[in-house]
């Protein structure tokens, strides 16, 4: 598809980051969004900038924008400001999530209010005020879920309660958009290193980690299907036993 683009969630680092790149090089132009910019740092490494060079290192153009899903306006404006500057949009991936540290009930009421604003509206609004505008039967969005939407053992309630919203809003958007753009979801039921996964984990913890390329597989598998592939929520191993997605591939760290 010449000169496709796609918008990507949390996009400073981690699987954000990674899909930056792997879209680039399969043909995209990027927008690569989130809040960590070289001149707002957060805690962990990464920026937007870092993201847009990986893209532009790949040949094609990169759209650094500092953005907090949670800001609704803001999205609207990106979105007025893709299809003005870029034209389309074929692809979004709604990839930002906040994962609490605490269970729920011993956490505030305002982290679950967040957790609430990012994991769920966050990705409604992309869709919202970017499906309108895709051309009928190009349009794809893909939103990252997490086994934790179907393990309440998880012990965050929270982020079990809003990826469960994730896969059913899936679900019911692909139904409203039937025909003019199709919504599904990876359920990422594997350990994936980012360095804000293992920034959550005990330093001990010894998994065994996986490339964040297998979520660029399993992204464009869902990009490239027909419009009618809609309303799919897929872990790594249902794609992979689909062919979509690469044998375990172990990590490779970020520094």
């Amino acid at each position: 598809m010449p000169d496709a683009v796609a918008v990507v969630t949390g996009a400073s680092r981690g699987i954000g980051r990674r899909l930056c790149g792997d879209l680039a090089r399969a043909g995209y132009d990027v927008v690569c969004t989130a809040r960590s910019s070289e001149a707002s740092r957060g805690r962990l490494p990464g920026t937007i900038e870092a993201a847009a060079e990986e893209v532009r290192a790949a040949g094609r153009r990169a759209m650094p924008v500092v953005l907090d899903v949670r800001d609704e306006a803001g999205v609207a404006a990106l979105a007025e400001r893709v299809f003005s500057e870029w034209g389309r949009c074929d692809l979004v991936v709604n990839n930002a999530a906040l994962a609490p540290p605490k269970p729920a009930l011993e956490d505030s009421t305002k982290r679950w209010r967040l957790g609430l604003e990012v994991n769920v509206n966050g990705p409604f609004y992309f869709v919202y005020y970017f499906a309108s505008r895709m051309k009928p039967g190009d349009g794809r969005i893909v939103n990252i879920s997490s086994f934790a939407s179907q393990a309440p053992g998880f012990g965050r309630a929270g982020y079990t309660t809003t990826k469960a919203a994730l896969e059913a809003m899936t679900r019911s958007l692909a139904h409203d958009l039937r025909g003019k753009v199709a919504v599904n979801c990876i359920r990422l039921e594997v350990p994936v290193w980012t360095e804000g996964f293992a920034a959550t984990l005990p330093p001990d913890v010894d998994l065994p980690f996986e490339d964040a390329v297998i979520m660029s597989d399993a992204v464009l598998w869902f990009a490239r299907q027909p419009i009618t592939v809609t309303g799919e929520v897929l872990t790594i191993a249902e794609l992979r036993a689909r062919g979509a997605v690469r044998p375990f591939t172990a990590a490779r760290r970020s520094p």
